[in-house]
C-alpha cells in the first residue's frame, strides 16, 4: 500500500491523525519538540514537523474514507495525481526524527539558491537548495523528497561540488 500526503486544517495535524487512527487508517504524523520562552517561563510543545500535512497508508480504492474525519482538507497532488511517498522516504523521516537533529552539515557563506549535498545522516547524499537564511536557521528544499527542511545554521555546510 502506498503512503499518500493529506493536507489538513492548520494546527489540527495531531488531532486529525488521532481521529484517522480511530477509524483504522495507518497514519504517520512526524512531530518535534520545541521550547518556547516567555519573559517569565519556558514551555515545551510538541508540534508537527510538516505544518498542515499528514501521511496516510491506504489502498487506492479506500482513499475517500479520510474525508469522514474532521480536519482533512484534501490530498496533496503532484502532476495531477495524488502525491505518493515511498516507504524508504518515510523511513528516512522517521530516522531523522529519532536522531533529533541534523548533524551532518556546516555553514559556508550560503545564500538563497545555492545548492548543497548533505554529507552524512539520514539525508546523506541528498541534494538540497537553500531557500531562506535567517539569523539562526536555514530552510532547505529537498526536491527528490519533495520536502522543506529547516536546519540550524551551525548544522549545515555547502558542498564543494556545487
Amino acid at each position: 500500500m502506498p503512503w499518500y500526503v493529506i493536507y489538513t486544517k492548520p494546527k489540527s495535524e495531531i488531532k486529525t491523525a488521532q481521529r484517522l487512527e480511530k477509524i483504522g487508517v495507518e497514519v504517520f504524523c512526524p512531530v518535534k519538540n520545541e521550547i518556547r520562552q516567555w519573559s517569565d517561563r519556558k514551555k515545551k510543545f510538541t508540534v508537527p514537523l510538516f505544518t498542515s500535512y499528514l501521511f496516510v497508508r491506504l489502498e487506492e480504492k479506500d482513499r475517500a474514507i479520510v474525508f469522514e474525519v474532521p480536519g482533512v482538507n484534501n490530498y496533496l497532488f503532484w502532476l495531477g495525481q495524488p502525491a505518493i511517498v515511498r516507504d524508504n522516504e518515510i523511513d528516512i523521516i522517521k530516522e531523522w526524527i529519532n536522531e533529533d537533529a541534523v548533524e551532518d552539515i556546516q555553514l559556508v557563506h550560503l545564500k538563497p539558491g545555492d545548492r548543497l549535498v548533505i554529507k552524512k545522516g539520514p539525508f546523506k547524499d541528498k541534494e538540497a537548495v537553500v531557500q531562506k537564511i535567517g539569523k539562526r536557521k536555514c530552510k532547505l528544499v529537498l526536491h527528490t523528497l519533495g520536502i522543506l527542511l529547516e536546519a540550524k545554521l551551525n548544522e549545515v555546510y555547502a558542498s564543494e561540488n556545487y
